[in-house]
């Protein structure tokens, strides 16, 4: 309370008692006993409302004692189960929930974690992936300032995230691991990682790698094979060591048929080994009998070139090949889809061609483009130029409905060059990229597609698009997002395809470790992207015949659906639009592969490290009573006292009031009885 207030009250009580003086000792006509018990009465009612018209603060405390956190995370992924651990760790939780001691010292919680950290509620140990990194960091985060010491029930084995016997630096807590599963090593052969090609062309052949490991004392020697339908189609002889523990297999197969190919790869089983699960993996080529074969014609050299095959060619299904325009009119009709590069008056004979065989093309321009030969040469649009460059930026139209197309950063790439002038087209078009100028939109389109007499093109009015492939990578650490946008592009020009209005994207097999994600696009009659349409996908099991309908979610400007609840198997589908008589039917086949099931015991080596980084200890779940004992009995571990201190105005103290009602009460009565009202 500062001295301002203090004067403030003091001044109250002074004004009371001289009102309370004036009224009851200056020519009183009550009695000195009347006039004493009023006066105190009329002093404390008006020293009591004028105190609250100041409405000083007065500090209060108050005192809470805040017990040390306990968090109990629990391995939920299907390992705990392939280790014959899931009621080993069902009771460890048991045993934790029971300990009276243990629950009075900790404020105990218990989360559950595989590919995500979650609150428990019950375990199905189920899930496909163990991130056990993320459950540690995700605890450090929510008890950050708290003493916090943490219990983790696991095995130890990780599939997902950073290694976490790495990640002390990030942990302020103690962390006690119970780990589940035998830490004896067995003998064990398996197959560490499998690489293969997800497509390949007819009468090809397409590589296949494998790793094989072994874990045990001795040497040993086992039979690499590779079947299709039962039927042996690479066999090889691995031998290996403790020392020598690893071993390379690459070949090749032929692709013999047209569709999903399914292999399985083999190593056989050593007569001691307990974990035979790993022993086998299966995966699978999809053969397809045509490529899309793409031909660059270009009079000069320049880094776009090299930035189109290389985004191109990320898809194994379509080739390059670059040509003279003097060399190219005898073979485009060999091709599928041409690309102009900065065309001139060498390509007259190109564009002559090109309008005979009806071809589609993709033509970019920029400031070595010949405009006034295009101009003449072909009617779908025009730019009248000068002799004058301009540096131009993008901006993505998010209502382009050709197909799908996700923002990947087009309005922050650096700026192209072009030739200074407006680009005109005079045939139906959808624009896909805008043009600006110093940030000021152009009314020009970069970027755009025609569809002209059952034959598709496009023009990009922009050169240097190396640099946008090569930002995308600064931005992302991947050229992934700049190559499937041209491979949109690509596949989209290289198909005469007749467009529909419910367009569906999808693999046709997925593994079941995995996304599992199926998009599509409707439109409306104008051909048009609808947003407010509801899309939904009715997937059927073709062996048990079980079928389930998934609603799709709006994602951008296309619809998906995540179906990564499935189990593996062959699937059939339809996607329908409601309220509309369209549908789209396909089917795509879930490769079995638990990443799970590949581990033969616990390990402890990498939980005991963790344990001693952080001033923990490992225990074995028969040991759960002496960790309770410690952690009962740790001084380090132990409730703190809390003092809230806050300052509370006098408005809020109830009983002052209660004192004015009480004392106006108790004045009145005694002049009631008195006969003096």
């Amino acid at each position: 309370m500062n001295l301002e207030t203090i004067l403030y009250i003091v001044i109250a009580a002074i004004i009371s008692l001289v009102v309370t003086v004036f009224i009851y000792g200056y020519k009183t006509k009550y009695s000195n006993t009347l006039a004493w018990i009023f006066g105190v009465l009329r002093f404390t009612t008006l020293f009591s409302i004028l105190l609250l018209l100041i409405n000083p603060s007065l500090d209060s405390q108050s005192y809470t004692i805040e017990k040390p956190k306990l968090p109990v995370i629990v391995d939920n992924s299907f390992s705990i189960v392939a280790l014959n651990q899931a009621q080993q760790s069902s009771n460890v939780i048991a045993a934790l929930r029971k300990n009276k001691a243990l629950n009075k010292k900790f404020d105990v919680s218990y989360f559950k974690f595989g590919t995500e950290f979650q609150l428990l509620d019950t375990l199905s140990f189920d899930k496909k992936n163990t991130n056990i990194s993320n459950a540690l960091t995700s605890i450090s985060e929510l008890f950050d300032s708290q003493i916090a010491p943490t219990i983790l029930v696991t095995d130890g084995n990780q599939t997902l995230g950073a290694d976490y016997q790495y990640i002390n630096s990030k942990l302020p807590h103690s962390v006690y691991p119970i780990i589940l599963g035998d830490s004896i090593q067995y003998q064990d052969l398996k197959i560490q990682s499998l690489t293969s090609n997800r497509y390949s062309f007819l009468k090809n052949k397409f590589p296949v790698e494998a790793i094989v490991s072994y874990n045990g004392k001795g040497s040993v020697t086992s039979d690499f094979v590779v079947t299709k339908k039962g039927r042996v189609v690479y066999r090889e002889t691995v031998s290996l060591s403790q020392t020598n523990n690893t071993h390379v297999v690459s070949f090749s197969l032929p692709a013999q048929s047209v569709g999903l190919q399914d292999y399985t790869v083999t190593i056989k089983a050593l007569e001691q080994e307990k974990n035979k699960v790993n022993n086998t993996k299966g995966f699978a080529v999809e053969v397809i009998d045509q490529t899309t074969n793409v031909l660059v014609v270009s009079d000069i050299l320049h880094p776009d070139l090299g930035m189109l095959k290389n985004a191109i060619t990320t898809n194994q299904q379509r080739s390059v090949t670059f040509i003279k325009p003097q060399d190219a009119a005898s073979v485009i009709n060999d091709y599928q889809l041409i690309i102009l590069y900065q065309p001139n008056r060498a390509f007259a004979a190109v564009y002559k061609q090109l309008q005979k065989l009806k071809k589609n093309t993709f033509v970019f321009t920029g400031v070595h483009t010949d405009w006034s030969f295009i101009n003449t040469v072909q009617s779908h649009y025009t730019k009248e130029v000068v002799n004058q460059n301009e540096r131009v930026t993008a901006n993505l139209n998010t209502n382009y409905g050709a197909f799908g197309i996700s923002p990947i950063g087009f309005a922050d790439f650096p700026p192209l060059q072009t030739k200074f002038g407006s680009l005109s087209i005079n045939t139906p078009n959808q624009t896909i990229l805008e043009q600006y100028v110093d940030g000021i939109a152009s009314e020009s389109p970069m970027l755009a597609t025609l569809e002209i007499d059952a034959t598709r093109h496009a023009i990009w009015d922009g050169e240097d698009l190396w640099k946008w492939r090569a930002q995308s990578y600064r931005d992302t650490q991947s050229f992934e997002d700049f190559d499937s946008f041209i491979g949109k592009m690509v596949q989209y020009l290289g198909s005469n395809k007749r467009r529909s209005r419910l367009e569906v994207s999808g693999n046709s097999f997925y593994y079941n470790n995995t996304p599992i994600k199926i998009s599509a696009q409707y439109f409306d009659k104008s051909f048009v992207f609808d947003p407010r349409a509801e899309l939904e996908i009715t997937v059927a099991n073709r062996k048990t015949k079980k079928s389930t309908t998934y609603p799709l979610l709006l994602k951008n400007n296309f619809y998906e659906v995540d179906l990564n609840t499935l189990d593996a198997g062959s699937y059939s589908y339809t996607i329908s639009v409601r309220d509309q008589q369209i549908s789209r039917s396909g089917s795509f086949t879930i490769l079995e592969f638990n990443i799970e099931q590949q581990f033969s015991n616990a390990n402890s080596k990498s939980l005991q490290r963790l344990a001693s980084k952080t001033n923990g200890a490992a225990y074995y779940p028969e040991q759960i009573n002496a960790l309770i004992n410690q952690l009962i009995t740790n001084q380090s571990y132990v409730s703190t006292e809390k003092i809230q201190q806050k300052a509370v105005p006098l408005i809020f103290i109830k009983w002052l009031l209660g004192l004015i009602a009480l004392c106006l009460s108790i004045e009145w009565f005694i002049r009631k009885f008195n006969g003096l009202i």
